[in-house]
């Protein structure tokens, strides 16, 4: 059995992936320059966003799940989903495959590689001969840009490679609140210094303190205004640790609403 698989690398220097890389020490003599410039919050931020682009699983995971999304005229459709986490020495990456039909026969599958503190690769592929373990034997590689949607839904490429933690500018934002959903948290602000007219300019991100989870995020658009609202729904407890049971991204433009639920063990 052959299965088909490419990496398409994309670099970008302006902007990256959900994942260009954030540069936050430079040598010799730029490392003053550089902070000089920047206030205690933007460093706070970049090291905060730094953080959290080199954070990697510790161990290969597999989940199946259901994709359901609900367009802005209350039209549902319900997709079959597994989502896959490798994980080796310099890399690790989340592979997703979503399809009508239970035993995948034909699916859409993303891989995102996640390198460290650099840009993230993406592969997209429709494979329309194809089998339960992932394999395809006939299909076409679908690569579209960042800010496109996965399978027709709410979550874009950029979202699922949590791409805006890669932004040059980050900053620690002040807050008046210190719990979020009940949990002590940063509130993080990525700006997009060159935003596409079909991106976002600016996401902001609810960071849980202790886990570095994201409690909530809003993204917004190239004209400052509010696009997107995502928020995990639920979670549970599997082997002694909190997992994500369901997420949600809704569009606040389109009203439309994508929901993940996984099928976690009892």
């Amino acid at each position: 059995m052959m299965k088909i698989y490419s990496r398409t690398r994309t670099r970008r220097i302006t902007i990256t992936n959900w994942l260009a890389a954030v540069v936050l020490f430079f040598a010799g003599g730029a490392v003053a320059e550089t902070t000089n410039v920047l206030s205690d919050a933007e460093i706070q931020g970049r090291q905060l966003a730094r953080q959290l682009c080199e954070a990697r699983p510790v161990e290969n995971l597999t989940n199946t799940g259901v994709l359901q999304i609900r367009d802005g005229k209350g039209f549902s459709t319900n997709l079959f989903l597994k989502c896959r986490i490798l994980v080796n020495s310099t890399e690790w990456s989340s592979r997703y495959y979503v399809s009508p039909v239970k035993n995948f026969t034909s699916f859409i599958s993303l891989t995102i590689v996640h390198i460290g503190n650099s840009t993230n690769d993406y592969a997209l592929y429709k494979c329309v001969d194809g089998d339960e373990r992932g394999g395809c034997y006939a299909g076409v590689e679908v690569w579209t840009e960042e800010n496109a949607p996965f399978a027709n839904s709410d979550f874009w490429l950029c979202d699922l490679g949590l791409e805006f933690f890669h932004w040059p500018a980050q900053k620690v934002l002040p807050h008046t609140t210190t719990l979020k959903r009940g949990r002590e948290y940063t509130l993080l602000e990525s700006t997009n210094p060159n935003p596409p007219t079909n991106g976002y300019s600016r996401v902001v991100s609810w960071i849980d303190k202790e886990t570095g989870g994201i409690l909530e995020a809003e993204a917004y658009d190239a004209t400052g205004k509010l696009l997107k609202d995502f928020a995990p729904k639920s979670f549970k407890k599997v082997n002694g640790q909190w997992e994500l049971q369901e997420m949600e991204i809704r569009n606040v433009q389109t009203g439309s609403r994508t929901r993940l639920e996984f099928d976690l063990p009892k």
